[in-house]
């Protein structure tokens, strides 16, 4: 027998009728944001995008109750690796195409003109000026745009995961909570303070993550306009949880409080990045990549931040410190301080975690950011690991190497390994997401809290020959 012949790919099995039409009404739902983007006639512009807004949610909402809600509660990720929509296939690349486009557009292309036009965006953004006067008492922009778009895509994804994953309470009630902080703290209460003439603030988002938001020019802002009471209870809020509630919170609950519960970033991951979590890297080099990079991130904006607080204290040379000419290319007008904080959020802040961070999703996985870039998520792993009372524990006598538990790691965690040894997971990069121990049909790992006395101690159950055998 020649063992060089491959093996037949098996048939995809055929999508129902139901399915291909609610699938249809999301493809019209997309077809309808041409005409709103580029209509000339604003009516109709604005008629479009709410039409558009409406058949792809409808759709996707129907369609997941048919697909998820016509079969057996249970996740079910067959054919993942056939499809070319989650194996890095055409239609994946295309996919990412065009949300890496949407991405570059939406930071450098739509910023206002003196006639208030926002470049290739502009009907968009001015289709959402009905609904930002309501909410902000003023007319939409770039970054409003921004905002419905990501909060309308995590609800209607959001309720695509409560289908699917409607037989965990666990994952029901995580799915729900990032829903929840994302409508509530990321959307609708930032639109309501600018309504009151207040800064905007994001309430679910904390330094390093949000970087700026420790800075001296951002304190001395929110002090200023959001006056002697908000004002000081805003940059209470960002400084306490960042430097005290963070560190109290993950010794208890591990880095998934955050990252699994209340960041927008993981809410979109762990919704609208759901069908491509399997693609995470799993391999030992993108590990050491994964360091290489988050940690110098890290430490790159506490640098930042601790030169700008020099800089205002008066301790840094004025030449650092004063507008004088800088050789950072893009920012050489500004002083070396204030050209390095530019530089981190051009190439962190916009390029790495929207451009890379969401449009490679179809490409990479869904915690690409999460997973090399984010700070926040660097900061809360370094505590999960070293300080936390966290742990994913393992029965590795019940373990039976399906594999199915790294498949769905999006952090590029080989989970199995950890199962047949019978090892606690305790990784800085696990965000507690709990998809390891939904999968398992044995019911082999747990979440748990326990007390770190003996955290890191493996089962005694698993001898160095059973290893081998499985091996």
């Amino acid at each position: 027998m020649d063992s060089t012949l491959p093996l037949p790919t098996p048939p995809l099995p055929t999508v129902p009728a139901t399915e291909k039409i609610l699938l249809t009404i999301i493809g019209l739902g997309l077809l309808a944001l041409l005409p709103a983007a580029f209509a000339a006639d604003a009516f109709q512009a604005r008629v479009s995008l709410y039409v558009a807004m409406a058949l792809v949610s409808v759709g996707t909402l129907l369609w997941a109750a048919r697909k998820f809600g016509g079969h057996p509660a249970g996740v079910q990720q067959d054919n993942l690796w056939l499809r070319s929509s989650t194996s890095r296939g055409s239609i994946a690349w295309l996919t990412a195409i065009v949300l890496t486009g949407f991405y570059v557009i939406l930071y450098w292309f739509s910023s206002p003109d003196e006639q208030g036009n926002f470049g290739l965006f502009n009907n968009l953004i001015h289709a959402l000026d009905p609904l930002s006067q309501t909410l902000r008492q003023r007319p939409a922009d770039q970054w409003f745009l921004y905002g419905t778009f990501y909060t309308l895509a995590i609800l209607v994804m959001g309720g695509r995961a409560l289908w699917k994953y409607r037989h965990s309470p666990y994952q029901r009630i995580r799915t729900v909570s990032v829903m929840f902080f994302q409508l509530g703290f990321a959307y609708l209460l930032p639109s309501l303070l600018l309504a009151f003439q207040r800064p905007e603030y994001y309430f679910s988002y904390f330094w390093p993550l949000k970087y700026d938001y420790l800075f001296p020019g951002t304190v001395s802002y929110l002090l200023k306009d959001g006056g002697p009471g908000l004002g000081v209870f805003m940059v209470f809020w960002g400084a306490v949880i960042s430097i005290l509630g963070t560190p109290v919170l993950t010794y208890f609950f591990g880095k998934r409080w955050y990252c699994s519960w209340v960041c927008g970033c993981g809410g979109l991951a762990e919704t609208a990045g759901d069908p491509y979590r399997h693609l995470s890297d799993k391999s030992r080099e993108a590990w050491r990549w994964e360091v290489r990079i988050i940690y110098p991130i890290l430490g790159l904006i506490v640098l930042v931040t601790v030169l700008l607080w020099l800089g205002v204290s008066g301790m840094l040379p004025a030449w650092a410190t004063t507008s004088q000419p800088s050789s950072i290319g893009l920012f050489n007008n500004l002083s070396p301080v204030d050209a390095l904080s530019k530089f981190y959020g051009f190439a962190i802040g916009a390029v790495f975690s929207g451009v890379v961070g969401v449009g490679f999703y179809p490409l990479l996985g869904n915690r690409v950011w999460c997973r090399f870039g984010c700070p926040m998520a660097a900061y809360l792993g370094l505590l999960q690991k070293h300080f936390s009372r966290f742990r994913i524990t393992t029965n590795g006598a019940q373990c039976i190497s399906c594999g199915n538990c790294s498949n769905i790691c999006e952090m590029g965690i080989d989970v199995k390994q950890y199962a047949q040894r019978g090892e606690p997971i305790i990784r800085a990069s696990c965000v507690g997401c709990g998809m390891c121990s939904t999968v398992c049909p044995r019911g082999v790992l747990n979440l748990e809290n326990g007390p770190r006395e003996g955290r890191y101690q493996a089962s005694q159950l698993i001898s160095a020959e059973s290893l081998r055998i499985l091996s």
